[in-house]
């Protein structure tokens, strides 16, 4: 049974429990090990799904024991006798659809060191390719740091995927992706010419204190936020989060920096196409 791996950011975490909950082709979920990772496995299971959660030298045990390298021969061997025969061909056409989905989700800190960050993704997708059908890097292009990533694992037997807009264009990042793409992110940049604005979406707004607590937080809110240049929060509803909660962390990070507060609609649908082109890329072999 093929397996989808997924490297994905800390900050896009609602995104991925959303898209997760919509694929009722999951054979088998697992999720690699981390004490960071806990509120994700929550609402992961807030949602009706049963992840396993293991450390990353373990998954390749969990996929075999989930029977992905013996299921399918097994069913070819039943096929063989007529009293099976189509019951076993229909159950190796409803298998083919179905997917093991390996998650690695790393933690928001590494975005304070952007050439860390691109160390590590690159050396998840080094450790996760061997067992991996194909892996969706769950990251915009941050600033560049993965903008020439495709290059740079060309020679990789595994395919790798990425979240792409309706121009088949990697997103920048979060935002861009919270909003439905690059040009709806340049438009909304545009509209608000003049106005330094804060973009937040429902993980931004709940994981700011977190953030400021560290002391690439602090520096980061002293050289920033803090500027009299911001002046308005952009508040992007996904539709994913609690709005009480959520409108509750956008006017506290509002009052605490002086600012304006503003309404955006936001959007799954590049979330959603991208980790389905994704799944589609190893269930249609």
């Amino acid at each position: 049974m093929p397996v989808m791996s997924i490297i994905a950011c800390g900050m896009l975490e609602d995104e991925l429990v959303h898209v997760l909950s919509k694929d009722s082709g999951l054979k088998q979920l697992i999720v690699v090990e981390d004490r960071g990772n806990l509120e994700f496995l929550r609402k992961l299971k807030s949602k009706n799904c049963t992840p396993r959660a293991a450390f990353l030298d373990k998954v390749p045990m969990l996929l075999k024991d989930g029977g992905r390298l013996n299921s399918r021969a097994f069913m070819k061997f039943l096929s063989l006798f007529p009293l099976f025969k189509k019951i076993c061909e229909k159950r190796i056409l409803m298998d083919k659809e179905k997917v093991n989905v390996v998650v690695n989700l790393l933690r928001l800190g590494l975005h304070s060191d952007l050439e860390q960050l691109k160390a590590k993704v690159y050396e998840s997708i080094r450790e996760m390719a061997p067992f991996s059908d194909n892996i969706l890097i769950f990251y915009g292009t941050c600033g560049n740091t993965f903008g020439k990533l495709e290059e740079d694992f060309s020679d990789l037997e595994c395919p790798l995927s990425f979240l792409k807009d309706k121009d088949g264009q990697m997103i920048e990042d979060c935002i861009s992706l919270a909003l439905g793409g690059n040009e709806a992110y340049a438009r909304s940049m545009i509209e608000f010419r003049g106005m330094g604005t804060i973009y937040l979406t429902p993980m931004w707004a709940s994981s700011w204190k977190q953030l400021e607590n560290k002391a690439e937080g602090r520096e980061f809110n002293n050289k920033y936020l803090k500027n009299s240049l911001y002046c308005l929060a952009a508040r992007i509803d996904t539709g994913l989060a609690n709005n009480s909660e959520f409108n509750e962390n956008v006017r506290e990070f509002a009052r605490k920096f002086d600012l304006k507060i503003t309404n955006l609609k936001g959007s799954m649908e590049i979330a959603e196409q991208s980790y389905f082109a994704a799944r589609d890329c190893i269930t249609r072999k």
